[in-house]
């Protein structure tokens, strides 16, 4: 599963429904039910994703549903919907606070929990290790909020990034960065995409069709990464045959961590290329 850009999709809004299956390219499709849905529309959604989504031609794309957070009335009723839905392949379960095992063993789906608030970052190990958990993201607004504080402190603070990747790699989930506010601000979009790549994480939640193209052109590697990876996979195998175990490549050392991370580049290169 490639994972660069996820659209949020408001789950009672059949028009954007409808266009984000058949007219856009975002990697993933987050129907949400919770921030996007006032609570008088709740049902209205649900309704509405269970009726169109079964007829939806959506290639592809992985289908999520955002759930409402565990402890409102709507959770229960949002995860008997994704049950009917075998289109759906993640839940993406907001607010998160708790182990999430129960969610994965009850729809077998893969789960994505968003860290939004302080108790859930004191507890990113035990929610990122749950079973089921294939990525994960964070909100700093939320955060902000559970805090006392201001979601711009937090919009570009490295300590949180690191510690969503840093938590993400140990156990072998995929970290997704947080979505980026100022709609109109597209060239400050692909700048923090572009840190979020250097950090470590391998895609982008998106609220705007315009943030697609962006999101899945940064995350996917450049014809001259691809060039200079193949350049230090064969060196280094060249060398390695020889009984060396450092290199020069371009005036750089190479040794094995380097040689490991041109071959996952490589692979991945491969992955984003055959969809």
């Amino acid at each position: 599963m490639i994972r660069r850009s996820q659209l949020y999709v408001p789950g009672n809004n059949e028009r954007m429904i409808r266009k984000a299956a058949l007219e856009l390219s975002p990697d993933s499709v987050i129907l949400d039910l919770e921030d996007s849905v006032p609570p008088e529309e709740k049902d209205i959604a649900r309704d509405l994703l269970m009726r169109i989504v079964p007829q939806l031609d959506w290639g592809t794309k992985e289908v999520c549903v955002r759930v409402n957070p565990m402890w409102t009335p709507y959770f229960y009723k949002d995860i008997e919907l994704v049950l009917k839905l075998d289109v759906v392949k993640c839940v993406v379960v907001p607010k998160a606070e708790v182990p999430l095992d129960f969610v994965y063993q009850a729809t077998g789906r893969s789960v994505e929990p968003l860290i939004e608030t302080a108790r859930g970052f004191i507890k990113m190990e035990e929610i990122v290790r749950s079973e089921g958990v294939a990525a994960v993201s964070y909100g700093v607004a939320d955060f902000a909020l559970s805090v006392g504080g201001h979601h711009r402190a937090y919009e570009g603070n490295q300590a949180i990034k690191t510690l969503v990747v840093a938590a993400a790699r140990a156990y072998g989930v995929e970290p997704i960065d947080k979505v980026y506010f100022d709609l109109k601000d597209l060239e400050g979009f692909r700048r923090e995409c572009a840190e979020a790549k250097a950090l470590g994480f391998v895609g982008k939640q998106v609220i705007h069709p315009s943030q697609i193209p962006i999101a899945n052109e940064v995350f996917s590697p450049t014809e001259e990464e691809i060039r200079q990876a193949e350049k230090i996979v064969k060196a280094y195998e060249e060398a390695r045959a020889r009984g060396r175990g450092a290199i020069r490549v371009d005036d750089q050392l190479v040794d094995y961590v380097h040689y490991q991370l041109a071959r996952r580049l490589l692979e991945y290169a491969r992955r984003t290329q055959s969809r």
